[in-house]
């Protein structure tokens, strides 16, 4: 077996903890870091910095984001009356992506998932109840991820608004989305769909 010195072995067991790289993968990219000049390879270094320093999640909807609030929070000509309740950050940048929605959201950080140790307590429920209770909202959005966990959370936040904020009422995006599909996985035209035919909860 190849031995390599200690600061390139380290190197290839840290990639090989990311999604989807093995040793072999870990292998190529180290010997391709060191084939490049320090300025050039220091590039990847200060964006991972950039990210764990600069980014943080907005203090009102929970997106990631550098500024808080985050840029769709303080948007003008965002309806703050209408908020979409989504799992996670990139589910929320699969929705923008489609142009059609201009209400605000909120973010989970994840969903009830009792197998995963995810309890109620673990996402940004309460939060959300707070914003709820200022009288400014009048719908929430429920997009949630079509799966079993996703609805269970959505019925979960269902329960708590329907008891605590009678007034609100309670959507949830069409079903034009596979059931047991993500949403950062669908196509702009089906999650364009699914927000345009929202049917209440």
């Amino acid at each position: 077996m190849t031995n390599y010195t200690q600061s390139i072995q380290n190197l290839m067991n840290e990639l090989a903890r990311l999604p989807g790289i093995g040793m072999r993968s870990a292998e190529r990219i180290a010997f391709h870091l060191l084939k490049q000049n320090p300025p050039e390879a220091m590039k990847l270094a200060d964006a991972i910095r950039d990210v764990k320093t600069r980014i943080r999640h907005c203090s009102v909807c929970y997106n990631l984001t550098e500024q808080d609030p985050c840029g769709i929070c303080s948007e003008a000509g965002r309806d703050q009356g209408l908020v979409c309740v989504v799992e996670q950050p990139k589910d929320l940048l699969a929705l923008e992506s489609t142009g059609l929605y201009r209400g605000a959201y909120h973010v989970l950080l994840g969903r009830i998932s009792p197998l995963e140790e995810m309890e109620p307590s673990d996402l940004t429920i309460e939060p959300l109840m707070q914003r709820l209770a200022s009288g400014i909202i009048r719908e929430v959005i429920m997009g949630t991820n079509p799966t079993m966990e996703g609805d269970g959370t959505a019925l979960y936040i269902q329960g708590l608004i329907a008891g605590r904020f009678p007034n609100v009422q309670l959507t949830r995006l069409a079903r034009g989305l596979p059931a047991g599909s993500n949403i950062e996985y669908a196509n702009k035209n089906i999650l364009a769909d699914a927000i345009s035919g929202r049917q209440r909860m």
